[in-house]
């Protein structure tokens, strides 16, 4: 047994963590679903010339977020110092070595990208056609992806797959939120806002909020763990024996680490798929070749990036990408910004406090619409259409979702300690809420360009990026992809298209376009336009980059390496990884050229996938010692599968709905049943074993050093810690105080790795 003082200590630490978390949640879920239930009622009220409502929703709520997430951390180590008895914890010299290089290397690197992007705006002033320039982009960017994979490329495993452990946390959250906003999140998210108006909110409350839950529930502890994939965690955390008819008993780790890696392939392999599809439509667009050409020849960037370096090669080149796409993104934004004189604003460039004038010309502009006669009837922008219970169905699936993908999880298995982590996730959201906190500005701007300036204007005098984006099939006039003027006459079954007045039904405009489109449809200068280019492109490729790296390390490591083979070497290993990347790559590649459903449904699915499969192991993993191996294997089979039946039915099987609720929302009805199917059978049947009861306790420990501690507390420690390595066959620890024979069998245990 532990001795008293240390019981009460550890004790005193989990009680305590475990009722601020209680708290932050309780608040966050008031926050999360309260505003927007009161949507209608506050949006008759103006702040700054917005709607209170709508502004709430996009602007509030997401900032809320963040400053919870900060008050989170700065209580959680204060917890942490009382145990620490005022003693200040002090991050390794070599992370803040690491660090201080870092910044030196980016802010050089983001120099550079601004004096490249700015050469190529002279190259336009002199007259380089529009097609040259967005080709240097589109080559400038891929050749850096590139280059910064030749420079890490590495042999370690742990390099290759966690990065070494020593990624600080403001450049591990800076990867995050580029591996987070992929092409769902830059192509389409203003996209889905242009079309939806107010319900697209769903998709930033519920992106946003799920990094309240990474914070608090989840991430911290699996950083504790110390593993190298999501399914290694379910498989060491859900140990224990079945007895076969025969007599025979039989370790069922093995099942539940299979199931995770199908989880973990059928979330990130759908949204792997929207990523390459994504990168097609940009490529396509700048540099003029075919669709399908452009989703293989987007690969090229990826795979030299994955290939090369693993995990080391992907955080630093995507640390690089999220330099280029926010600037892609924002710029653009400011520039419409500026231009903005609605009484409450004039050249302002923060364009998240700017555009509610603009939200008020949309409004009276649909009004119009119909009084001319342009529109029978049109869809108030900034007022809810969908049903309450559809918009927080989604909100809840997209929250859940988030806290449950893999390829988001183990970006906090690459932090120096466990405090690292949960700062990690607080930089992430902030850099993710830079882009968050400009997409509903950038569809107002856009829409309100596109009611002005397209809708009710004759065909004759369309304006060109109607035609170039029809080249692609982005955009329709009267239901055909329209590549001139005299196509447009035709399709609208006009003798000319000089009297006839384009109408809002005639013009369809693909949520995938809206975001490269908007710099041509504002007017703004074609380096714009391939600087929004370049920045989709990296959005797309650094998901991808982390999406495959996901799925290649689960087959290598949780299948091929547990499951089949566990005496193969390192190097055999990384062989099989990197093969499986190429492979996954040109599957997800022939997918994506068969142009699916949009891109958002598709990542919506995968977080569906991801919440019912996922969370429950998870969470009941951490938070619940009953949770047994057999629960876990019914919770995923169970909510997991109901999931994919529904989606597949309704999307595939002409299935109605149930209850309306949408298939972008199907763990709605999977997550609660995976909850219930995991503590029904782990109730009906034994409790874990002493040793995985043990791993619990020590991801709930706070682990203090060895000073305060008497000699038997110490061998009481160390015993335990020693039996939690044999259990996992790695090194959790991170105790600096264990002996030398602990030691040599951690290292050993690395080493058979």
């Amino acid at each position: 047994m532990l001795g008293e003082k240390y019981f009460q200590l550890d004790m005193s630490y989990w009680g305590r963590s475990r009722r601020l978390v209680i708290q932050i949640l309780c608040i966050w879920a008031l926050v999360a679903y309260g505003l927007p239930a009161l949507v209608m009622e506050t949006n008759k009220m103006n702040y700054l010339g917005f709607p209170l409502g709508y502004y709430n929703c996009a602007q509030v709520i997401p900032l809320f977020y963040g400053a919870l997430l900060l008050v989170f951390n700065h209580v959680q180590e204060g917890i942490e110092a009382d145990q620490m008895d005022g003693k200040p914890m002090v991050e390794a010299a070599s992370s803040a070595a690491l660090n201080a290089v870092l910044m030196k290397v980016y802010v050089a690197y983001t120099g550079g990208f601004v004096s490249f992007v700015l050469f190529l705006g002279f190259l336009e002033a002199v007259g380089v056609p529009d097609q040259a320039i967005g080709i240097l982009f589109v080559i400038f960017t891929l050749g850096m992806y590139a280059a910064i994979g030749i420079a890490s490329r590495t042999s370690k495993s742990d390099d290759f797959y966690v990065a070494g452990r020593n990624v600080p946390p403001i450049f591990n959250g800076m990867a995050t939120a580029a591996d987070w906003m992929s092409g769902a999140s830059f192509v389409g998210m203003a996209g889905t806002l242009y079309a939806l108006g107010y319900d697209g909110l769903a998709y930033i409350i519920g992106w946003t909020g799920g990094y309240v839950l990474v914070s608090t529930v989840i991430a911290p502890y699996l950083r504790r763990f110390g593993s190298f994939t999501v399914p290694e965690f379910i498989a060491s955390r859900y140990q224990g024996t079945v007895q076969l008819p025969g007599g025979k008993v039989v370790e069922v780790s093995g099942v539940a680490r299979f199931l995770a890696t199908i989880v973990l392939l059928s979330c990130s392999f759908t949204y792997l798929t929207a990523q390459v599809f994504s990168t097609g439509v940009i490529v396509s667009r700048f540099i003029g070749i075919q669709f399908e050409v452009a989703v293989f020849s987007g690969l090229i960037g990826v795979l030299f990036c994955s290939l090369l370096g693993g995990m080391r090669a992907v955080t630093y080149t995507q640390v690089a990408q999220y330099v280029i796409l926010i600037i892609a993104y924002t710029v653009p934004a400011i520039c419409m910004s500026t231009t903005q004189d609605d009484g409450f604003n004039k050249n302002n460039p923060v364009e998240f406090l700017v555009y509610g004038g603009t939200l008020q010309a949309i409004a009276l502009r649909e009004k119009e619409m119909v009084l001319l006669g342009l529109a029978s009837k049109v869809t108030p922008y900034l007022e809810p259409k969908w049903r309450r219970v559809d918009f927080f169905a989604l909100t809840f699936c997209l929250m859940v979702g988030t806290a449950s993908l893999p390829h988001v999880l183990m970006r906090y298995f690459t932090t120096p300690s466990v405090r690292s982590a949960r700062r990690s996730v607080t930089w992430s959201l902030g850099f993710i809420l830079v882009l968050y906190m400009t997409a509903p500005a950038y569809a107002a701007f856009a829409k309100l360009e596109v009611y002005t300036n397209v809708i009710g204007q004759p065909l004759s005098v369309l304006p060109q990026w109607v035609f170039t984006y029809g080249k692609i099939g982005l955009t329709s006039v009267c239901g055909k992809a329209v590549t001139s003027v005299n196509e447009a006459v035709e399709a609208c079954a006009q003798a000319t298209g000089g009297d006839y007045l384009l109408r809002l039904k005639d013009l369809k405009i693909s949520k995938d376009a809206m975001v490269i489109a908007t710099p041509e449809i504002a007017g703004l200068p074609y380096t714009i336009a391939g600087l929004v280019s370049a920045g989709g492109l990296a959005a797309s490729l650094s998901t991808a980059d982390g999406l495959l790296l996901a799925i290649s390390n689960a087959l290598s490591h949780d299948i091929y390496f547990r499951l089949i083979d566990d005496k193969a070497s390192i190097q055999k290993r990384l062989l099989i990884s990197r093969v499986l990347l190429v492979v996954i790559a040109l599957m997800a590649a022939g997918t994506a050229a068969s142009k699916p459903a949009d891109i958002l449904s598709m990542v919506a699915w995968a977080f569906s996938l991801a919440a019912s499969g996922n969370f429950p192991a998870l969470v009941l993993g951490i938070w619940w010692r009953r949770a047994n191996a057999q629960g876990a294997i019914a919770g995923i089979i169970c909510g997991w599968g109901l999931t994919l039946t529904y989606l597949l039915g309704t999307v595939y099987g002409g299935w109605e709905l149930w209850g309306g609720i949408s298939n972008v929302a199907a763990a709605v009805f999977g997550l609660p049943v995976g909850f219930a199917a995991n503590i029904i059978v782990s109730l009906l049947t034994a409790p874990p074993p002493d040793n995985v009861l043990a791993m619990v306790d020590s991801l709930r420990d706070f682990k203090v050093t060895g000073e305060d501690l008497t000699a038997e507390e110490l061998e009481d420690i160390k015993e335990k810690e020693e039996a939690l390595a044999r259990t996992q066959g790695l090194q959790v620890s991170n105790t600096g105080e264990a002996t030398a024979e602990a030691t040599a069998e951690v290292t050993a245990a690395e080493a058979s790795i």
